[in-house]
């Protein structure tokens, strides 16, 4: 077996929580324009238009808030009031400002396989926003790199080992979405090691992939990482 030389970590709920403050705030939503028309499915419609925007406006918290709008619009039939609008936005810049709060065991982990590995941040989503997670997150000093994409897919991880000149064989990424912390690695010949969260974005729920057809290793806590990749080695 191939030596691992290089471990990716995936930032929103591997290291830190993140899916749970877009799940209250979309609560807080559904209550809003059920007001207009309780008998809208408002959380289908929602996740629909943020699919259609991907391409538009990429994952994060401003795509989020602008999803809300236009869904806002649409299912009021273009009949919310603007101070509803003003809410939403004011929605996303609580989510822009939340404070980031590591998961258990992530800083103590993060600082035993430091010395032993190349540790990368790999993470999607709006740059400024993820830049700043990460330095609030006390971490950009531990790791060895850190790379915000677009998308998360095969492209992408070849051109983040290449910068990092990893081979795909050295490479294990670490992360709570099969989609997208897992199945593209292993399609480009790396390893992949998934860490379910208490609560993940239903589009990236939307997959076909098990340990049992894929090959990939799924631990309870980030803090059972260490003894994975001993246990490789």
């Amino acid at each position: 077996m191939t030596t691992i030389s290089t471990i990716g970590l995936d930032a929103d709920d591997t290291l830190w929580e993140s899916e749970v403050h877009f799940v209250d705030v979309e609560d807080r939503f559904r209550a809003l324009i059920a007001r207009y028309d309780p008998s809208r499915d408002i959380q289908e419609h929602l996740l629909a238009v943020e699919q259609r925007n991907l391409e538009v406006f990429g994952y994060g918290v401003k795509s989020f808030t602008l999803s809300m709008i236009e869904t806002a619009i649409q299912l009021t039939d273009g009949a919310v009031h603007a101070d509803d609008v003003h809410r939403i936005v004011e929605w996303g810049k609580e989510m822009m400002h939340h404070p980031v709060a590591l998961l258990p065991g992530v800083r103590d982990t993060v600082d035993a396989l430091r010395d032993e590995y190349q540790l990368v941040i790999i993470t999607k989503g709006d740059l400024l926003h993820q830049e700043a997670k990460v330095a609030q997150s006390g971490l950009a000093d531990l790791v060895d790199g850190v790379e915000v994409v677009s998308e998360k897919d095969a492209s992408s991880y070849r051109r983040v080992l290449q910068r990092h000149d990893v081979d795909a064989q050295q490479f294990v990424m670490v992360g709570n979405s099969v989609r997208s912390d897992v199945l593209p690695v292993l399609e480009i010949g790396g390893r992949a090691i998934h860490i379910p969260a208490g609560s993940t974005w239903q589009y990236e729920l939307d997959h076909h992939g098990t340990p049992e057809t894929h090959g990939y290793e799924t631990l309870d806590n980030i803090t059972e990482l260490p003894r994975m990749l001993s246990q490789w080695s």
